[in-house]
Order: C-alpha cells, then sequence, then structure tokens
C-alpha cells in the first residue's frame, strides 16, 4: 500500500481492539452480520477481528457508502497513516458518518461500520479520527483504490469580474416591536427579525502583470538606496511613513491599491504592499544594510547594478525563502499575540514558505489559478504546514475571548490561507514572479465571521481581495522551472544623443525610472529630456564604489553614434582624477615634545621602520604597531602616556 509498516505508533487490528473498553467491543460486534454472541473481552476482539477478513471483510467493505469508502482510502494512502478531518473536508466539502446519533432522549451515539475499518488512536479517542490498522490495511489492498489528487484549480480565461453574495436586510414597517425598560430608559426593538434579501454583485477584477515592473523596480530600488534615500528604523529595520510615500512615487506603475485606498465606513485602510516588501527584500537578500538611520548597498547590492536585473531578481527569492529576519504573518496585524509569549509559539517561516514554493512549482506557466481554489489544493493533497504550536496565543480584540485556541478559530482558510496571500501577493507578486487579479479586500467574502470581536472589521487582512494568479516566465526561471528567462514581451530602448559639450540629450522614447535615477548619479538634470555630466558627481559615484565604465556602457549602449572625443577625453580625465588619492587607512599622529628628540626618533632602527616622519615633530604610526613603537620609545628613554 501506499505507505510502509515501520510506525509503532500505528498497532495492528489485535492491539488496536485491545485499546477499546468492552461496551465499545459489543457496539462494534453489532456492526457484524453474523449472530454470534460474546461478553469476555478477549472473545469479542476474536470475533470482531474475525469479522474483518476474507469475504466477509468485503462485504463489509461494501456496506460502506462512498464518503466512508473515500475516508479509508484517504487514510490508508496518507503519509502518517492517520485520518485526517479537515483535509477530508476541504477536498470533498464534507465529512464521513463514524457514528448515528441516538433517536429520542438517549445520549451518545452509535457506532458507524466505517469504525470497523478506522480505528481510534487511543480509548478515548476523537469520534472522527485515528488509523486503519496495519493488517487490515493489507487486508483491503485489493479492495481500495487510490484517491485521486485534487486537481490545481486552473482558469480558462480570466474573467472581467467576480461574483459575490450581498445581503441586505428589510426590516417590516408595520412591526409592532417590543418595549424594553431598563435603567437606560425605555427602549423598543423589532419584534420580527429582518427579512434577508440576497444578490449577487459583479466586482471587477483588478488586474497586475508584474513582470516587467519588478524588472525596473529592482534597479530603481538599488539606486535609491546607493544615493542614500531610503531610510529606515534602526530598531526595526522597517522603512517609516515617509520613506513608504518615498518609495510608492518611484513605483513603476504604482503600488497594487492607491495610497487613499480606505474601506466604506472609513475606518479600515489597506496601506503599502510593494513599497513596504522591497525594503524588506532587498535586506534579507543581503543587497542593502543600514548604515546610520539609512540604508546602503553591500558589496553585493552595488555587484547587483551590474548584473542582469532577471538573475537579481530569483538570488532575492532564493534567501527570502530561507531568510529568518521577517516573518510574513506580522503583517497580518488584526491577529494579536504574535510578540512576546506568543511570538515563541510561532513555527518557521522558511519552513512555511518551502512548502509554499513546493506547490508553486506545481503551477504550469502562464496559467491563471484562482487562489481560494489554489488554497484547497495544497490543503488538500497534503501540501500543509502550521502557523503556530499554540493557537491559544494568538487572538482578536481580547486575549481571553477571541482565542484562536476555541474551537474553529484557527482552521485552515483563517490562518493558512492568510498567510498564504500575504507571500504571494506582498513578496511574489512584487518580486514579479507571479501575475496576479484582485479586488479591494472589503469586496472579498467574509469569511471569518466565526471569529469573535470581528464586527467592526472589514476585512481580516490587506490580502484578502487576492482572486487568481498566475506564474509568468520570470517566475518559472526564479522558482527553476526554466534554466533561462526569456522575458514576455521586449523593453523598449531609450534612445540618447551624447554631445561634445557633455550634454546628453533624450531623442526618442521616455526615459524609466530607472535611467533616469543612473543618470543623475553621473550628472546635472537640466530638464525632463536634458542632462550635464558632471565630474563632482563622478567622483563621488566612484567614491561610493561604481565604476566609470558603467557609464560609459549605458551611454554607448542608447547612442548608436558613439561618444565624441570631447566626452571620451573628460571620462579618461575624470577617471585618472578619480584615483588619483588613495586611502591606506587611519594612523597614530604622534608629536613629540621637540626636534631634538624626533631627530633620534628619525635614526632608531625600530622606530623608522614602523613609522613615518610627517613634519618636523610628529610621526604618523599605524595603530597596531603603536606597542612597537612604545617598546622603541622605552629603548630610547622615553615614555608615551596612554590616551594622547
Amino acid at each position: 500500500m501506499a505507505r510502509e509498516y515501520n510506525n509503532p505508533e500505528i498497532p495492528d487490528l489485535r492491539a488496536a481492539l485491545e485499546l477499546l473498553t468492552v461496551d465499545k467491543l459489543k457496539e462494534l460486534l453489532n456492526l457484524l452480520p453474523s449472530g454470534t454472541k460474546a461478553t469476555r473481552k478477549a472473545d469479542l476482539i476474536a470475533v470482531v477481528e474475525h469479522g474483518l477478513s476474507g469475504e466477509k471483510l468485503k462485504a463489509l467493505w461494501e456496506k460502506l457508502d462512498e464518503t466512508q469508502k473515500l475516508a479509508v482510502a484517504e487514510t490508508i494512502y496518507s503519509a502518517d497513516g492517520y485520518f485526517n478531518a479537515s483535509r477530508f473536508k476541504v477536498k470533498y466539502g464534507v465529512l464521513p458518518l463514524f457514528e448515528n446519533k441516538k433517536e429520542g432522549r438517549g445520549y451518545g451515539a452509535t457506532p458507524t461500520v466505517l469504525r470497523l475499518f478506522i480505528h481510534p488512536a487511543s480509548t478515548y479517542g476523537s469520534a472522527a479520527s485515528g488509523y486503519v490498522p496495519e493488517d487490515l490495511n493489507r487486508r483491503l489492498a485489493s479492495l481500495v483504490k487510490k484517491p485521486t489528487a485534487s486537481p490545481l484549480p486552473l482558469v480558462d480565461e480570466l474573467p472581467d469580474y467576480v461574483e459575490m453574495e450581498d445581503e441586505e436586510h428589510e426590516w417590516q414597517e408595520d412591526d409592532p416591536g417590543i418595549t424594553l425598560i431598563d435603567l437606560g430608559g425605555v427602549n423598543t426593538m423589532p419584534a420580527q427579525p429582518p427579512k434577508v434579501n440576497v444578490s449577487t454583485v459583479e466586482i471587477p477584477l483588478i488586474r497586475r502583470d508584474t513582470e516587467v515592473d519588478a524588472l525596473a523596480e529592482l534597479t530603481v530600488m538599488l539606486r535609491l538606496i546607493d544615493q542614500g534615500k531610503l531610510a529606515v528604523s534602526d530598531k526595526t529595520y522597517l522603512p517609516g511613513a515617509a520613506a513608504l510615500r518615498e518609495l510608492g512615487n518611484r513605483l513603476n506603475r504604482g503600488d497594487f491599491y492607491p495610497p487613499e485606498a480606505i474601506s466604506p465606513d472609513g475606518v479600515d485602510s489597506i496601506g503599502p504592499i510593494k513599497a513596504f516588501a522591497w525594503p524588506l527584500l532587498l535586506q534579507t537578500a543581503g543587497l542593502a544594510e543600514l548604515h546610520g538611520k539609512k540604508l546602503a548597498l553591500t558589496k553585493t547590492g552595488r555587484a547587483a547594478l551590474g548584473k542582469p536585473v532577471a538573475e537579481t531578481l530569483r538570488l532575492i527569492w532564493q534567501r527570502w525563502m530561507k531568510g529568518k529576519q521577517f516573518d510574513e504573518f506580522n503583517r497580518i496585524d488584526a491577529i494579536k499575540g504574535q510578540t512576546g509569549k506568543g511570538k515563541r509559539s510561532m513555527t518557521s517561516a522558511a519552513g512555511r514558505r518551502a512548502v509554499i514554493e513546493a506547490s508553486l512549482k506545481q503551477c504550469p506557466p502562464g496559467a491563471w489559478i484562482n487562489f481560494e481554489g489554489f488554497s484547497r489544493y495544497m490543503k488538500a493533497n497534503g501540501h500543509d504546514f502550521e502557523i503556530t504550536r499554540e493557537p491559544w496565543d494568538l487572538y482578536i480584540a481580547h486575549v481571553e475571548y477571541g482565542s484562536f485556541g476555541h474551537w474553529g478559530f484557527h482552521d485552515w482558510h483563517i490562518l493558512q490561507k492568510r498567510y498564504l496571500a500575504c507571500l504571494l501577493f506582498e513578496y511574489a507578486a512584487t518580486l514579479g514572479l507571479i501575475d496576479v487579479a484582485y479586488i479591494e479586500p472589503w469586496e472579498a467574502e467574509w469569511d471569518f465571521g466565526i471569529l469573535w470581536g470581528v464586527d467592526e472589521l472589514d476585512f481580516l487582512s490587506g490580502y484578502d481581495g487576492l482572486m487568481y494568479f498566475r506564474l509568468n516566465p520570470l517566475g518559472a526561471y526564479c522558482l527553476g522551472l526554466a534554466d533561462t528567462y526569456q522575458p514576455s514581451r521586449p523593453q523598449t530602448k531609450t534612445v540618447l544623443q551624447v554631445l561634445p559639450s557633455l550634454h546628453v540629450s533624450v531623442v526618442s522614447g521616455s526615459p524609466t525610472q530607472e535611467e533616469g535615477l543612473f543618470l543623475g548619479t553621473w550628472a546635472e538634470r537640466n530638464s525632463e529630456t536634458l542632462w550635464r555630466l558632471d565630474r563632482g558627481k563622478i567622483l563621488e559615484s566612484v567614491e561610493r564604489g561604481q565604476r566609470i565604465a558603467e557609464l560609459r556602457d549605458f551611454l554607448t549602449a542608447r547612442d548608436d553614434q558613439g561618444l565624441p572625443e570631447t566626452v571620451e577625453g573628460f571620462l579618461a580625465q575624470t577617471s585618472q582624477q578619480a584615483n588619483a588619492l588613495k586611502n591606506t587607512g587611519t594612523v597614530l599622529l604622534i608629536e613629540c615634545q621637540d626636534e631634538a628628540i624626533a631627530e633620534l626618533i628619525a635614526t632608531h632602527e625600530q622606530a623608522k621602520s614602523i613609522s613615518q616622519r610627517v613634519g618636523p615633530t610628529h610621526f604618523a604610526v599605524k595603530p597596531d604597531a603603536e606597542e612597537r613603537f612604545r617598546q622603541a620609545m622605552h629603548s630610547l628613554g622615553y615614555g608615551m602616556p596612554r590616551g594622547n
């Protein structure tokens, strides 16, 4: 069968029956077709075990309904050998019947035939859980077919809108009402419940193809950081409100939602998505790091400016998958308790990402996929993960009443689906791996109504509006599904003319933000279409680690006429001057009391080998040679107080 029989937690049928009480065994005996009677536990076990063999087993199998048969199949072909009720419910929409409730005023329930196949894991195990014992599993080999995997919810064509149900409550005008008298006075409430009118509303989809945006935005972000224009907190490493506004203005076509996007009641705002993600992605990937209060490019980040952008985007995604600095679930800030004690219970974000990435790799590039269906596909096929090891730590509004530990509060569609949406929408889409189609989150299905304290929430997370996504060529490359990157469409080329006067003029096309920022690093901008190369800016760029060769390559790639001699000469001279001085590191400047002492030091064999005279009475000494210089001074009979 599907699993190996080396799990000591899954015993054989006799051991499973031994766990049951005599009363439970008698209930199972009543499910068998024979009229055999038994009262002693050993006899009951023997009769039930005999009834689950040969043709008798086949007859019992035929008594199961289709849902119960599927439950047995899912159990014996599962990776761990146990029946997973939540996974089964997601895949089939129903749960199998394990028990029949007693009619009348009787208490308790009697087992169905399914309980002869799926046995509880303990004496008082859950009524809707259990396993198929190993020997019984083998006997079922010829009867039970492997269940088919849930297919990916592919969409033939992306719709223009999604349909959502809208409820309107209509109160009866002639309702006499009920009068209530309390300390607050006299109040009247309706006597009859309102009439609920359900209608279907068509909500237009917002579509964003992200590939071209990401290719342009990555370089823009690196240039902004290189110019010292991106500040983040030195405690959280997150951008503040001002930085988020600046980043939002630099995005290729703006953020996924406009900055002013807010729910109809004016309470819940979505906030930035792409603008928030970029600084975290670049820091986690090691392309940028904090210097003071602003981000600066690392050696890797600077090298990325000269590499193919798609290659760098793939590097960022790979490093984000393994990163430990940030947990995307923190972005679902309506769910409290993620810090302090609750933080210790959160599972590894890297582990969750690995499961999601494996599922993404099953998606055929170019095909639109229903997000809700993809979430169910993951759960139904065992590609699941946990958000927290202790859901009681998480809560809405109130740590006790709103705790996610309550039944149904931590189901897959509440926690895991939200995390999945955040990772896809805020990080995979920002990096250009997936194209997305979405609506405003307050227009999405309100599927979290079971939670306590959510009456005032229009949505649980800003990613609730994600409806569809598709893996594009850049995503296929970043996920390792393609060896090379072939863009969906060629990028338009801006044609420049470099003049002998050091001016750079736009001849055709419109410079992208990336091109504008690049030119701004080396030249002064005179107008929307005109720059002039500036020696001071070029020197600053070289001091930051950039190469004049990058500027020359940029200009020659956009000017088919080649660079004028005056420009070539200007660049060559500036390059020479930019490297005229060399920083050899810091030194200790030591001052002698008079020139006579300085002369002694200058002629001392040991002292002159580790110092350099820089004036009548001054010597320069490398910090690591300070102690040897002191010893030389001691041999001359002189001392040098520390700290001077």
